[in-house]
Parts: structure tokens; sequence; C-alpha cells
């Protein structure tokens, strides 16, 4: 297993994340189709990971209906202190009006209960769901501060926020001398690249982690997918269409990623999770499986090194349109960076501008 820097922190984690979603949920119609694990099952999955040298594991409040905690609470009994454990709040967890968003209240009602589910006295990364539109953020940014203080969280973090909601949030904690949200997970793939017109360069820029949910965006990636359907029909993909993306664009990526897989004797899966695993924003790849030769699958993916020429054809099909105003700040900075270099804040190469 390799392991990176979780932002400007001196905590490192796994390159890949345990992902939880799938453990419990079969009393959620939602959460079902994406896991349903038992706990024997969730304990093979967690005991596997540990073993291969994961030391980081994601899971939010949400999942499951809550079982996703109360499961892996259970299943790192005995090894707490192997994980960096995160998980989530934000998403309603209750029928009353207090039981959703970010509310002082519902903050330290919520990490009272994930403490409760998960057996522990404290969670080593507390993170927001998403953005929540009601409560100020120095509210928010207050409540996780005074829980890092209360010692029950060591680190912040935020999930699916716009770049200028993280840079909003770090000034304001900067200027109250408050718990910096030190990552952020968002949803990028070979299938989804919206992130890197604005928020990879911020995280860059302020030194926040990057953590990457749905790196095969729902399993479109995996293999299973062509333009004739799934070769597996109980697959999360074949039952949920989420995350949203562009699929006629995505057959033509997943064509590449198995001419790529099949010239190397790997999967397709494998060659999705290397491309991500190295950009250089990425700090952790969050993978959720069901069956322990996913997870294996899953884990060989540090060890596979893409070629330039894999980078590169992987890159040219999945490249986004240009967007503005990313393309006119770069359209004449031929004299402020050295050619040949990225310019700052765009995915292009100099050479590579739209007009």
């Amino acid at each position: 297993m390799q392991y990176a820097q979780l932002g400007r922190t001196g905590v490192f984690v796994s390159r890949i994340c345990l992902g939880a979603m799938t453990f419990g949920g079969a009393e959620n119609p939602v959460t079902s189709a994406i896991g349903r694990l038992s706990q024997d099952e969730t304990d093979a999955i967690v005991g596997q990971a540990l073993d291969a040298g994961v030391n980081f594991i994601d899971t939010a409040d949400v999942y499951g209906g809550g079982a996703s905690e109360t499961r892996l609470g259970d299943a790192l009994k005995g090894r707490r202190q192997d994980v960096v454990l995160a998980t989530k709040l934000s998403a309603r967890t209750g029928p009353g009006p207090n039981h959703v968003g970010q509310s002082r209240l519902h903050i330290m009602d919520a990490l009272e209960g994930s403490l409760r589910r998960l057996k522990t006295d404290h969670v080593d990364l507390y993170q927001i769901h998403n953005h929540d539109p009601l409560t100020p953020p120095e509210e928010v940014l207050r409540a996780l501060d005074d829980a890092v203080h209360q010692g029950k969280v060591r680190y912040i973090g935020c999930s699916n926020l716009a770049a200028w909601q993280l840079v909003k949030a770090l000034g304001l904690s900067d200027r109250g001398g408050l718990s910096r949200f030190v990552s952020i997970q968002s949803f990028y793939s070979l299938a989804g690249r919206d992130i890197e017109a604005e928020l990879i360069p911020a995280v860059r820029e302020e030194g926040v982690g990057l953590l990457c949910w749905s790196p095969l965006a729902g399993g479109l990636l995996s293999g299973k997918f062509d333009r004739h359907g799934a070769s597996d029909k109980t697959s999360r993909r074949a039952q949920i269409q989420f995350p949203p993306v562009d699929e006629a664009k995505t057959y033509d990526i997943i064509d590449v990623l198995r001419g790529i897989a099949n010239r190397r004797g790997i999967s397709a899966a494998q060659v999705a999770l290397a491309w991500l695993l190295a950009k250089p924003a990425v700090t952790s790849v969050i993978c959720g499986v069901k069956r322990p030769d996913q997870l294996s699958d899953n884990l060989a993916a540090v060890e596979v090194s893409l070629s330039p020429d894999d980078m590169t054809a992987l890159d040219e099909v999945s490249r986004p349109a240009p967007r503005y105003p990313g393309w006119i700040q770069t359209y004449r900075a031929d004299g402020r960076v050295p050619q040949g270099h990225p310019v700052p804040g765009s995915s292009w190469t100099l050479g590579e501008r739209p007009l």
C-alpha cells in the first residue's frame, strides 16, 4: 500500500480509502441497491482491507440509515487504533425539522449519534456532506471547531462544495482562528472531470487533501458496461443511474480503457483507478465494494503505473470542453509560464488552447 499526506496535516492515509456505503442498508430502499452487506460480510471486507495496509475508512451517518456506521464500529473492534476513521453529517437522519443540515444543534446531535454507532470516543475526520444554504458558515465552522476542542473530532473536512464555498470557509477559519477543512470529498473520475476547472486549482493552492468518491462512476468504468448494456444486471449502476454522466462519451472512454487493460493484462477498473491516482492533486481514492475479489482488484491499482501514452490517451478521450473564464485566462499565458509546463489553474499545457 502507498500513503499520502492528508492536506497539510502530519497524518498519512492510504491512497485507497475503503468506502463503507455498502455496509448495511437492507432497511433502506435507496441504499439497498448499493450495499446490504451483513455483519459477517462487513467484517470480512474490513479485515481484508486492513490486512492489505488500508488505514483509511470513510462512512456517513446517512448510509444504510445508520447501519453502515453500526456495522463498521463492530468490525473495528480491537483494531480501531489502526484506522483513520472518517464519517459525514448533513443529510436527513430523522423526521424532525432539525434532523438535517448543519446547524450547531444538528452537528452536535449527529456527532453523538455517530460516536455511539461507531463505538468510539472520537472521529478522526468529521466532514460536512454537502452545502447547507440556510446555516451561516460561521455557525458551522464554530460548531465543528468546538467538537475538535472537545476531543471528539481530530480534523474536519467537507464534501461536494464548490471552489468558492471551500475557499470562503478556509478564509473564515483563518480569520476566526478556527479549525480548517483539511480535505474535501468530490466526485472525480474519467467520466466526471468537472472539478478540474476550479476546485483542483483551489485545493492545490490551499493545501487541501482531495478524496475522490465514485472513481468508477458508480461502476460504469468497471468493465461490466458497454454500449450494449451491463454484463451484470445486479450491479449498482444497472439499478441506479448515479452519479449522472455523459454516457455516450463515457462509452468512448470505456473503449480506450478496455484497450489499455487488455494490452496490459489487468482490469478496466484498475486502469481507471490508476489514472486517478496519478493525478497530482489526488490524496486518496474512495472505493466501495461488495465482494472480496472486488476489493483485491481495486487494491492492485496502486501498483499500476500507466505509461505517458496511456495517460495521454485517457486524458484526450475524457477531456471536458473548455470552460470560461479558464480558456480566456490561459489563452495568452505564453509569456508567464515556461514552455511545456502546465498553465497554473488549468488542465491544459501551453499549445493546447482551444482558439
